[in-house]
């Protein structure tokens, strides 16, 4: 078997890649935004990579990736899955995989305390591949951080070069891929493939609350097509009053303007959440239903407050279909979607939110289809 070094030429999706002690850790974040702030929830999710995949060519017929893994457990909560491997052959899913052991940070969601054990790395093997040139990518976890400490193959691997044009998004959890089942199952991970585009996924779950150091990553990131789904972690964490959130959003439309004059921009406003249509943040664990073992969301805000700039998925609508009809008529590459698009009341009917905040893993594929549709349709936002 040949090792081969892990860089990030056969990296996609990362946007820095850090040594470790064990291992290299890829992160959705660059480094000097990783000193910008001093969030537990936020470290967390950026460094579990959604849509972040090694691409490689080879003839292998024998692949091996040895990780080591970051596993979580929810006091009182069921047991997590084990995160899954999606290995892709000229675009083919053509296996799965999953790997024990690993550290394990325990979560006690009432106190908020952590506790960590450390584990060991594992490898993965996937053999049978065909005896013919081809591109492997192996997508690694979406929600399970994952450290990479070896490469190897019965076949020498070369990067892969792609002509594609490449799709920025940032959002919330949703977009990370909360109750996905495994990582190109995601609804950007499924648009990008429809639409053949190359994602790098910026959602972070909890943590899309406008923050100035993303504006500035996306600004510096290189990229042909832009999107943002905004407002929902905004409600979930109380985050901002309606005075606060308009020049928050314009801020974040300038600075990425700064790097991104002309790209198609897509500003998305949150998908249906009937929690909180009306009732403002913060969103809480719904208290009972932990004690029986299920993980639910309750809004605690009061409506009452709204005259006085709360906000709601409804208020936010209104102010993010303000803010963009008033800034495209100076900047014709801006756009607006309204998230209940992707998922409204008629889908709620059939496909309501299991944990009454996140879609499920067959809402992700409906959302990536009108997704598609509506950005990459003839004379739409992302065809202009």
């Amino acid at each position: 078997m040949i090792t081969t070094p892990i860089t990030r030429a056969l990296l996609r999706g990362a946007l820095d890649l850090e040594q470790t002690e064990r291992g290299l850790l890829p992160h959705r974040l660059p480094a000097w935004a990783r000193t910008q702030y001093d969030d537990g929830q936020l470290t967390m999710v950026e460094s579990q990579p959604s849509g972040v995949r090694l691409v490689f060519s080879s003839r292998a017929t024998v692949v091996e990736l040895e990780t080591l893994p970051t596993k979580r457990n929810y006091v009182g909560a069921p047991s997590r899955p084990d995160g899954v491997y999606d290995v892709l052959v000229d675009g083919q899913l053509v296996a799965q995989a999953s790997v024990a052991g690993g550290d394990v940070v325990t979560i006690d969601l009432v106190t908020g305390a952590t506790e960590t054990r450390r584990g060991e790395s594992a490898t993965l093997r996937f053999d049978g591949l065909a005896d013919v040139p081809k591109t492997v990518e192996i997508w690694l976890p979406h929600d399970e951080t994952t450290e990479l400490v070896a490469l190897r193959t019965d076949a020498p691997v070369e990067p892969v070069p792609t002509s594609r044009r490449v799709w920025l998004h940032h959002g919330s959890s949703i977009s990370h891929g909360s109750n996905a089942t495994h990582p190109t199952g995601t609804w950007p991970a499924l648009a990008a493939a429809d639409a053949r585009v190359e994602l790098i996924n910026l959602g972070f779950g909890g943590s899309a609350l406008l923050q100035p150091f993303i504006a500035r990553t996306i600004r510096d990131t290189p990229a042909d097509l832009i999107s943002l789904k905004l407002g929902i972690n905004v409600v979930n964490a109380d985050a901002l009053r309606l005075r606060t959130f308009t020049p928050a959003v314009h801020g974040a439309l300038d600075t990425i303007r700064d790097g991104h004059p002309d790209t198609p921009l897509l500003v998305i406003s949150p998908i249906l959440c009937p929690i909180h249509e009306d009732t403002p943040g913060p969103t809480g664990w719904d208290l009972s239903a932990l004690a029986e073992g299920r993980l639910r969301f309750v809004a605690t805000g009061n409506a009452d407050e709204i005259p006085a700039g709360k906000l709601t998925l409804s208020v936010i609508r209104t102010e993010l279909a303000r803010i963009i009809s008033q800034r495209a008529a100076a900047d014709p590459h801006l756009h607006h979607l309204d998230g209940r698009v992707l998922y409204g009341e008629a889908d709620n009917a059939v496909h309501p939110l299991p944990d009454d905040l996140h879609p499920d893993a067959a809402t992700h594929g409906i959302m990536a289809e009108r997704f598609v549709h509506h950005a990459f349709a003839a004379k739409g936002p992302f065809t202009e």
